[in-house]
């Protein structure tokens, strides 16, 4: 019998848990799902009560996370990123395998030859982005190298945003993973990639100014955004010396100019607290931030300090949110950033009957015996309800299949690992198409 521990119940478990209890008795698996909250455990455990359980646990204990990990073989941590690095210790000192979806952090790569000489495989970036982007990514351009290919240009995006027919306000976007991390995505330093080869820096406060338009096929226009730094990957997929590359992330098309009204004022500032009380309306919030101005209404003197159509596309969807009218915030002494999370999680929830989208998108340019090629690849995958959603199911399903690949023996390498190795990549993107997981390649005249 083989023991797996899930560190965290929350919004991308669901579809990870399910597939670890239905495949239990075959796999002889025991499954524990450890939460703070008993009761988002108790959750998404009740389908297989003999082959599971839950279990409350303040991952922040150290001694009551450690002695569980300890009754454990592999540990799937999906605790919030800043959390990794205490649970990776634990099994380091106890033995234990690891499987996560978040980027590795540079203190883990430190850590590699201490678990290379213990025989542990930690196994990282094996969710959705990251994760099935670089799987993806891998199994066409090591196609194209053995075709003889020389890589021109790579470019890669992916989005979670919510299915046409549960689109139903003007930003076409819903929470359907951690709104924290939407709401500070892309701070933390300058986004950087290259463009024929040029290495390119965008600051936060441009990130959302620079964007590109990505149409998929079957899907629709997008925005995408640049990721922090698109060019830790280039030796990671062999692609040192490419003159073109750049990752991002994808928003319904008009979504990055009207986030950028929140940039620009400072919104998104997570570094201190307001001193709004909890009587203080939208409006207040926002003239928190704006010049003063007594000739003119809150909407009215955005639209003129950020240089924007009052009655245009981005201040409509601002408007959409309450955020200039006179609604009480309700909470108080919080972050500007918390404090809009506050709002946009009451106007961004899905909704009991709304459906997510995860769209995933590609693109290779190479040349062949002197030919220029291209090929586009593009994934689509929507959500079945809320709680079995897209993004869980996209960022569940890899980890799920890895642990098979880990307790079968299947991955002989040890020490710190990415999802980049056909051995790997193979059978999980092979089983991911049995589950609805498919990516369309076209090939694109130049």
């Amino acid at each position: 019998m083989r023991n797996i521990l899930i560190l965290g119940a929350g919004r991308s478990a669901s579809s990870l848990i399910h597939y670890l209890i239905t495949h239990a008795d075959q796999q002889e698996w025991r499954v524990t799902v450890a939460d703070r909250e008993l009761a988002n455990a108790q959750a998404l455990v009740h389908e297989g009560p003999e082959v599971s359980q839950a279990v409350a646990l303040d991952a922040t204990n150290a001694e009551a996370r450690a002695a569980l990990i300890a009754q454990h073989d592999l540990v799937i941590s999906m605790l919030p990123p800043f959390m990794h690095m205490d649970v990776l210790k634990d099994c380091l000192r106890l033995g234990k395998h690891v499987i996560t979806p978040s980027y590795v952090p540079d203190a883990l790569w430190a850590m590699d030859a201490e678990l290379k000489a213990a025989g542990l495989i930690v196994l990282n970036e094996m969710g959705l982005d990251p994760g099935i982007d670089h799987m993806s990514a891998m199994r066409i351009l090591d196609r194209v190298r053995k075709e003889g290919g020389r890589m021109e240009a790579f470019e890669s995006y992916c989005g979670g945003l919510v299915a046409p027919e549960s689109d139903d306000n003007p930003w076409g976007y819903k929470f359907s993973w951690n709104p924290r991390n939407v709401i500070l995505a892309g701070q933390g330093g300058s986004a950087k990639y290259i463009r024929d080869g040029i290495t390119k820096y965008i600051p936060y406060h441009k990130l959302f100014q620079q964007t590109v338009r990505i149409s998929v096929p079957g899907t629709g226009d997008f925005d995408g955004y640049s990721n922090r730094d698109s060019l830790k990957y280039r030796s990671h997929y062999g692609l040192d010396g490419i003159p073109t590359l750049q990752r991002g992330t994808l928003r319904k098309a008009g979504y990055c100019e009207a986030w950028d009204a929140f940039v620009q004022l400072g919104c998104t500032d997570d570094g201190f607290a307001m001193e709004l009380d909890e009587h203080a309306t939208w409006s207040d919030y926002l003239n928190a931030f704006l010049p003063h101005d007594a000739t003119r209404d809150t909407r009215a003197n955005l639209a003129h300090y950020l240089g924007l159509d009052p009655k245009g596309e981005a201040i409509a969807k601002l408007d959409w949110l309450g955020i200039f009218g006179d609604g009480r915030i309700g909470v108080s002494g919080r972050s500007p950033a918390a404090t809009l999370q506050h709002l946009l999680e009451q106007k961004w929830k899905l909704g009991e009957d709304d459906k997510d989208l995860v769209v995933m998108w590609h693109r290779f340019r190479y040349t062949v015996e002197g030919m220029h090629q291209e090929i586009h690849a593009s994934l689509s995958v929507t959500g079945q309800d809320r709680v079995h959603t897209a993004m869980a199911r996209t960022v569940g399903l890899p980890i799920a299949m890895a642990c098979k690949l880990v307790l079968n023996q299947h991955i002989h390498e040890r020490g710190v690992l990415l999802p980049l190795k056909a051995h790997i990549y193979d059978p999980i993107l092979d089983e991911l198409e049995k589950h609805g997981v498919v990516f369309e390649e076209t090939e694109v005249e130049v």
